[in-house]
């Protein structure tokens, strides 16, 4: 089973791209992040005709998130489960479903803005929210995983010069703690390879050349049980399609599973 996340950044303005991705690539199961459009826009039939059923949970302008699938899409479960509300709702950031035979989440974690914001300890308040609704099924038999943008680079590797995010988002040790809770849950990092240079970053701001100077951050993951884990073969940030005219900022992560060995 080959299983990917992406933050398409607009699934609207990158769908003629993220079609043809996904001809290439060819994933089962694709985790999709701020699809920025409502469900009612989610483009359902393009995606059909390639063979994949799709799940959503969006609202519209920002955020929202997907499962998209050519295994199933069984107990669909719509939102986080217990989690908190940003200015009176709940914002489109989670979706889960279980697709063949493997449970997934696709989560978009809240951005945080500044450490001052009361974004920021909304941020902190939806991984506790995460962290305690997968808590079940990361200690249990079933394979299973949390794909997306997580929002924070679990180490100081992960960023290409700590000294610029010192004080900012991403970075700071409540986040990495919250991470570090949510793997003490039962799951483990599925560190891709790059195939470029030696880190694998997910995500390049576009402004300053920051692609090409490869200027970039880990914030794109893959948490999986044990279940989960124990069955990758490959895991790697698909670098390419971060390249050219109408790129989303962030690259997808691919992992590649053999639940038979």
């Amino acid at each position: 089973m080959r299983i990917a996340t992406f933050n398409v950044n607009s699934i609207t303005a990158r769908l003629p791209r993220l079609l043809a991705w996904l001809e290439s690539a060819g994933p089962d199961v694709l985790c999709v992040q701020e699809t920025k459009c409502t469900a009612e826009q989610f483009p359902h039939a393009q995606l059909r005709e390639l063979g994949y059923e799709s799940a959503v949970n969006a609202t519209g302008r920002w955020n929202g998130v997907a499962l998209v699938s050519k295994v199933g899409l069984e107990d669909v479960v719509v939102g986080l489960p217990g989690g908190p509300d940003y200015e009176g709702v709940q914002e489109p950031r989670a979706i889960s479903a279980t697709c063949g035979g493997v449970r997934l989440w696709s989560v978009y974690v809240p951005n945080g803005r500044e450490v001052e914001h009361d974004h920021y300890g909304y941020k902190l308040s939806w991984f506790r929210s995460l962290a305690a609704a997968v808590a079940e099924d990361a200690a249990g038999p079933r394979p299973f995983a949390v794909l997306g943008d997580f929002n924070v680079a679990p180490t100081d590797e992960d960023v290409y010069d700590p000294a610029v995010f010192a004080g900012l988002t991403h970075v700071t040790p409540a986040e990495r703690a919250a991470l570090e809770a949510l793997r003490a849950a039962g799951l483990s990092d599925v560190l891709p390879r790059p195939l470029k240079y030696d880190r694998p970053y997910t995500y390049w701001d576009y402004r300053q050349l920051a692609f090409p100077k490869n200027r970039g951050m880990r914030i794109d993951l893959v948490y999986g049980n044990e279940s989960f884990s124990k069955a990758v073969t490959d895991a790697y940030v698909d670098r390419e399609e971060r390249k050219g005219k109408g790129a989303s900022d962030h690259a997808p992560v691919v992992v590649d599973l053999d639940f038979d060995r």
